[in-house]
């Protein structure tokens, strides 16, 4: 571990790579203070600029926006009482009471210094946690593998939306799509329709980026109100400052906010709305002054920003350790490993240690430039949010034309982010969700050619697939979560019929 840190400080500690962790975390605080636009959709606008970088560069920034997005909600939350990000919403009880008082710059100090706390908690975490897991993942082979995909499929699905039927379509419609191209095994084209583009499959930038950004593009253009405007709080941030000493007092919040996070960002698509929440509810629980919650009562923000940032780092862990990403950002950023070159899972531990202690440092930068520049910037970031939503929308746009041809100078490419954009918009409007496909379309290869494998090295004998321990460990708790979400749902819809037979 302390050689791998060693060479992880040689590939961070470069000029060009802390610009562009400063410049990622930058980009990532402005669209996290945006209400609407999302961690994911910054990693997705970056991932054009990142494709000819040097590997630890490019994750850095990703890494940086990812971390900067993730704290800067809290921004709007509490000078707007508008989330700029779901995970956000809980700061809103506490945040914006505490601003109507007058303290804004209290509350925004709070914010910042219990978001970096809660960063650098959950790097510690990462990089405790991620190399045990990736060493027991190296007993895995074809048939864990295949297991392991339709495992992080259902567990997506099931959470991605209020439908787990919707999920699991959105998440076929990615391994369909992964099959376009030209078979691994036999070299036939499948799906191509003659178009030359075809040949090597769906390339992954064009459709993150589509679904990600163009389809929330699509989404504000249809649902632009030219008459609402964002209007200044009126309050004073010049007095905005970390407040270290007063953060540290309420140091029962933050370790609530630092467990609730690193618990629940390792499971897969739990969402950093869920470990705030329940940071809040578990700081609120076990205080001595529970009805000072929702007044502008400091802890509630502590708890609630070191839960945001602490998921980050554990959302990490299954994303690097097994190639399970543990959220829709982290999905986008498995996406962008992919695209440099980076397999994840176990056995990038081994081939690649000095790059992946890189990223654990290179995260934890992403935190120091976050609270540097989250506390010499916040007067600039408050103006941002008064740019006209329409030019916005019509930048981001041009962006992502310029990012996606950019890369390969194929109009094809144009064509397909146009494409998966509309797919996204549809998927969003109808509560599918855009996660599952990025999954399946990540996902499918690896199911596919590892069932292959598998089938290949068992004799075409299917039971090794429910008999091998870690793989039917797998399939039953993805069977298993299946049921217990079909029942959760059952219980949901017979909830409000219960009512209103009662009430009737």
């Amino acid at each position: 571990m302390i050689s791998g840190y060693l060479d992880g400080l040689e590939m961070v500690l470069q000029l060009g790579t802390l610009l562009a962790i400063a410049a990622g975390t930058l980009l990532g605080i402005i669209m996290g203070a945006l209400p609407g636009l999302t961690s994911a959709m910054a990693i997705a606008l970056l991932l054009p600029v990142t494709f000819g970088m040097p590997p630890v560069m490019g994750i850095g920034m990703m890494l940086g926006a990812l971390c900067g997005a993730g704290a800067s909600g809290s921004i709007p939350a509490i000078l707007l009482n508008i989330p700029g990000t779901p995970s956000s919403v809980a700061t809103t009880f506490d945040g914006f009471p505490m601003a109507q008082k007058g303290e804004a710059g209290r509350a925004l100090g709070l914010a910042i210094v219990a978001s970096f706390f809660g960063g650098v908690a959950s790097m510690v975490i990462l990089s405790l946690l991620a190399p045990p897991i990736a060493e027991f993942a190296l007993r895995f082979g074809a048939a864990e593998y295949f297991s392991l995909s339709i495992f992080g499929l259902v567990i997506i699905a099931s959470v991605a939306g209020k439908s787990l039927f919707k999920g699991l379509i959105a998440g076929l419609i990615g391994f369909f799509v992964s099959t376009i191209g030209t078979d691994p095994i036999t070299g036939v084209d499948r799906f191509t329709f003659g178009q030359l583009s075809l040949l090597t499959g769906i390339n992954l930038l064009p459709a993150l980026i589509g679904l990600f950004a163009v389809a929330q593009v699509l989404k504000d253009a249809f649902e632009y109100d030219p008459h609402q405007r964002v209007q200044d709080s009126g309050h004073r941030i010049d007095i905005a400052r970390p407040r270290f000493a007063e953060t540290l007092s309420h140091w029962k919040a933050v370790i609530a906010g630092v467990a609730s996070g690193s618990i629940v960002g390792p499971v897969p698509g739990a969402g950093g709305s869920i470990a705030s929440l329940v940071a809040y509810d578990q700081t609120r629980r076990f205080s001595k002054s529970p009805e000072k919650f929702g007044t502008g009562y400091a802890p509630g923000i502590v708890s609630v920003e070191s839960a945001n940032n602490a998921l980050l780092g554990g959302a990490l862990i299954p994303t690097l350790a097994l190639g399970i990403p543990g959220e829709a950002a982290t999905a986008v950023l498995l996406g962008g490993l992919m695209i440099q070159g980076i397999t994840p899972g176990p056995l990038l531990f081994d081939n690649q240690g000095g790059m992946i202690y890189g990223i654990f440092i290179a995260y934890l930068l992403a935190n120091v430039f976050m609270l540097l520049i989250m506390c010499l910037g916040i007067k600039l970031f408050i103006r941002v949010l008064m740019v006209p939503r329409k030019q916005l929308l019509a930048a981001i746009l041009v962006f992502c034309f310029i990012g996606v041809y950019g890369v390969d100078g194929d109009v094809f490419n144009l064509y397909l982010m146009l494409g998966f954009g509309i797919l996204g918009y549809f998927l969003n409007r109808y509560q599918f969700g855009t996660a599952p496909v990025i999954l399946g379309l990540i996902l499918g290869p690896i199911a596919e050619s590892n069932l292959r494998r598998g089938l290949q090295a068992f004799e075409g004998d299917w039971t090794p697939f429910f008999t091998r321990p870690i793989s039917v460990t797998f399939l039953v708790i993805a069977v298993g979560l299946l049921l217990l979400t079909l029942w959760q749902n059952h219980r949901s819809n017979r909830s409000p019929q219960t009512a209103s037979s009662g009430e009737a």
